[in-house]
């Protein structure tokens, strides 16, 4: 289907950092790219509005969001708020089969390159991928979908600046920070495995920040 084409290939490179943060999304210039009419380009950003990848702004069309934009600071605070409940709930309840799941993901995040040649700036799907499903496994164990469609919805609105803070704070040890996590975990130790959720949550929306500020 044209249409989800379109809107992939702008998700895409919002993604990859082909449109800078505050860029505007210009219909016309998209549509001529592209090589398609008006309608189907903004049915296109419409999607990725809903994806939280760029914003409609009142009387100015379409843009990618900034990095002060206050959302991402009020996503962090949701996320540290309710992640490590849910994952105490999970590392309580979890069963051996969870466990295997969770080392699994691990075991698969750490062999999964970050960044790749046609990732662009910003670290590759496939390991958005694995990183997604490591923390989704990690709070799985709860066994409460509603919970876990909290978390998806977050995660989601959180994609964008993610990689951004990632791409604005290279040295920061991200395979260091998500071991820890499986270890608490695995050890049944739900206060360092929320301790360490939440710093790490905190390190991404600073990172974010302080690159803003700067």
């Amino acid at each position: 289907m044209l249409s989800e084409r379109v809107y992939v290939r702008l998700r895409d490179a919002i993604l990859r950092g082909d449109h800078a943060p505050g860029e505007a999304l210009k219909p016309q210039d998209l549509a001529r790219e592209q090589g398609v009419s008006l309608a189907v380009v903004r049915e296109a950003l419409v999607r990725v509005v809903g994806d939280g990848l760029a914003d409609r702004l009142h009387n100015r069309g379409f843009a990618v969001p900034v990095f002060s934009d206050r959302r991402w600071q009020e996503i962090a605070e949701a996320r540290r708020t309710i992640e490590p409940v849910v994952l105490r709930m999970s590392v309580q309840r979890g069963d051996i089969d969870w466990e295997a799941r969770v080392r699994a993901a691990h075991h698969r995040l750490t062999r999964t390159p970050a960044y790749t040649p046609e990732s662009g700036k910003y670290y590759s799907d496939a390991w958005a991928e694995a990183h997604r499903i490591f923390h989704r496994t990690l709070l799985e164990g709860c066994g409460n979908p509603v919970l876990l469609e909290t978390f998806d919805r977050m995660w989601t609105a959180s994609e964008l600046a993610r990689r951004w803070s990632a791409h604005l704070v290279p040295g920061r040890d991200g395979a260091g920070e998500h071991r820890r996590l499986e270890e608490a975990a695995l050890a049944r130790d739900a206060d360092t495995a929320a301790a360490v959720l939440v710093e790490h949550l905190t390190l991404t929306a600073t990172g974010l920040t302080g690159s803003a500020d700067a």
